[in-house]
């Protein structure tokens, strides 16, 4: 069959991760896939001629809004990948839940990541709660066997041993959505405190605005440094080198960074909110955490991880145990 799928396809993104794998996916089965930018096909007739001119089948998208949206009235059926920022953002603004609505109506089948996110779309469009399926992602990791870690290190400014040191890693788009400094304030009380502990955030400056912010906060923050993205394999390699990876986010979906930090073996510290919730069993594949400022917040979690377990020695931590069925491909 031959598909066109619609995704944000932002490099380094989440989104344009998730929907790589899709593809990936999608062909091995036997289907021509052809993945495309929503802002390649940003009009209903650049779509009608795009679909014309490739004899395309049938149609995907990832994202109910900016994906969905343009693939309704053309006479081929398609279906819905829920991502977060549709469920968690788009269907509070009144003209884009009833958009969305619409779609679901023309859809044939929606898939959603977690049973929560089901749940939040059969509330909000009871219509369509019999074409709403769960699928969790699939994740494989590829670190880059010859990423040098200690390269890494001196490209954040970070110049002591690496045996020594605690590196906590963000990874995420500079928006305002995933909140990188959330957690700055409390790593830099932390790192005054305890010098070898530093906080890593990691991620493509999607926000122009926001991240000129970000930046200014952490210039003057001790103990916390700021890199632009990388290639996925040097990524992966960063985070099975690391001590921990964070998820500070207000919103997630189904966040990759923490799936693949689990497949790698890499203890996860997450904000404790439904998206994350869904991966992260508190003790058991993973560590939540609310406000870092509280004596029961982050920093009384990390420092537990911290005396618990040293540094290179993951046999007992809690994301070795992590979350299995996440890793079934979708």
């Amino acid at each position: 069959m031959r598909l066109l799928f619609l995704a944000v396809l932002r490099r380094h993104t989440g989104n344009a991760v998730t929907a790589q794998r899709v593809r990936e996916h999608l062909e091995a089965a036997g289907h021509i896939c052809l993945l495309k930018d929503t802002s390649d096909l940003g009009s209903s007739s650049e779509i009608a001629h795009f679909i014309k001119a490739e004899n395309l089948e049938a149609a995907l998208a990832l994202h109910l809004y900016r994906g969905g949206r343009l693939l309704q009235g053309h006479g081929i059926p398609f279906g819905i990948i829920f991502g977060g920022t549709d469920l968690n953002e788009d269907i509070n603004q009144r003209e884009k839940n009833q958009v969305m609505g619409k779609v679901l109506e023309e859809a044939r089948f929606a898939v959603a990541f977690t049973e929560s996110m089901k749940e939040m779309a059969q509330m909000q469009w009871p219509h369509a709660r019999d074409k709403i399926y769960v699928q969790s992602q699939g994740i494989v990791t590829v670190p880059n066997a010859a990423f040098n870690w200690n390269t890494f290190l001196h490209c954040s400014g970070i110049n002591q041993s690496a045996d020594n040191l605690h590196i906590f890693l963000l990874v995420c788009g500079l928006r305002q959505v995933k909140d990188p400094l959330y957690l700055v304030d409390a790593f830099s009380e932390w790192h005054q405190e305890e010098p070898n502990v530093y906080m890593v955030i990691v991620g493509p400056e999607v926000d122009p605005v926001f991240t000129r912010e970000v930046k200014a906060k952490v210039k003057r923050t001790p103990g916390v440094r700021l890199l632009r993205e990388m290639p996925q394999e040097d990524l992966h390699a960063a985070l099975k080198n690391c001590f921990a990876v964070l998820n500070s986010s207000v919103s997630e979906g189904m966040s990759a960074a923490i799936l693949e930090a689990m497949d790698l073996e890499v203890p996860v510290l997450a904000r404790n909110i439904p998206g994350n919730v869904a991966v992260v069993k508190h003790e058991v594949t993973g560590l939540l955490f609310s406000d870092p400022q509280r004596p029961t917040g982050f920093q009384k979690i990390a420092t537990y991880l911290i005396t618990a377990m040293p540094p290179n020695n993951v046999q007992n931590k809690p994301s070795t145990r992590a979350y299995a069925r996440t890793y079934t491909c979708i």
